[in-house]
């Protein structure tokens, strides 16, 4: 096994689960850290004794060669990268930094040039999967940045990942995976729409959901998110906080090259909305909630009794 030591910076249900899969294979895993400080002890007291919780990302850096992080958005990324008074790059000559965050390809980059003068390599290794995923070894990994690096820690990456694409330099990876997450939150709205119409016309939805699945209307959101949709149950496995920055992530893209793209625009307004009505912390089927008949945004009426 390799005797490269592994760190994890972000360890919420993505990385917490990376990390542990990895420990199940034999890697080394040495640091681990979080904002949440309770959460990166519980997982290093899980891990053993092999492997520290951290209060400083630059005792994170010391004490790994390859650096996993699994953050939120570009503000959490720039935090741990370029913070004044502790950062990831303090003294990070040679090691090697993967990161796994859905953040801007600007981002990336920014990162990647960083990293560069401090002699350290970057990976992006945007994810397109759920959290069983991590914790079974079977991501499906977007990959950009030096080729050469790639190939380099291939075999790591293949442990954590089922499959995985190389895209191209730093940037790219993430271009993609923004396009990803674009199309799949339009068909998430999409279908939410369709079987709050549906349910309005006073149809049985899992028949709908049957005809669907054997006709245009199909799609991968249909066989993960219909049910959820149907029984309202929306425990979080992408958030919709999480959509509402991703089609906002291919908004600032699209802009760029001077493209609109008003069904993303549409999509990115439904899931602001969610995030306005204090429904952000529910799984992206929770767009449900705002198109289907007596739900959130389309409560019943109670009759008034007239005397």
């Amino acid at each position: 096994m390799s005797k490269k030591r592994i760190a994890f910076v972000g360890v919420g249900r993505m990385g917490a689960n990376m990390a542990r899969h990895l420990k199940d294979l034999k890697y080394k895993v040495t640091a681990v850290y979080d904002v949440h400080r309770a959460s990166a002890e519980a997982l290093a007291e899980e891990l053993g004794a092999e492997t520290v919780a951290y209060r400083k990302l630059a005792d994170v850096t010391a004490h790994a060669d390859v650096i996993f992080t699994v953050v939120t958005n570009d503000a959490a990324m720039k935090k741990i990268f370029f913070g004044k008074k502790d950062n990831l790059l303090t003294e990070a000559a040679g090691k090697v930094f993967i990161n796994c965050a859905t953040v801007s390809p600007d981002m990336h980059r920014e990162v990647t040039k960083a990293a560069a003068r401090r002699k350290a390599d970057v990976l992006e290794a945007c994810m397109a999967s759920s959290i069983s995923h991590a914790r079974e070894g079977k991501l499906y990994l977007m990959m950009g940045g030096k080729e050469q690096v790639f190939k380099k820690n291939r075999k790591l990456l293949d442990d954590l990942s089922a499959n995985l694409q190389y895209v191209g330099t730093a940037g790219k990876a993430a271009e993609v995976k923004a396009l990803v997450n674009m199309v799949m939150n339009m068909n998430t709205a999409a279908l939410a729409e369709g079987l709050g119409l549906a349910k309005a016309l006073g149809h049985d939805l899992k028949m709908v959901c049957e005809v669907f699945s054997q006709t245009g209307a199909n799609s991968r959101v249909l066989e993960t998110d219909a049910d959820d949709m149907i029984d309202r149950d929306h425990e979080c496995w992408f958030s919709a906080d999480h959509a509402a920055k991703d089609s906002g992530i291919a908004a600032k893209l699209a802009k760029q090259k001077k493209l609109k793209l008003p069904i993303n625009a549409a999509t990115q307004a439904q899931y602001e909305k969610m995030k306005k009505e204090g429904l952000g912390a529910l799984d992206k089927s929770g767009i449900a909630e705002l198109t289907f008949p007596g739900r959130h945004a389309h409560p019943k009426k109670k009759r008034v009794r007239r005397k």
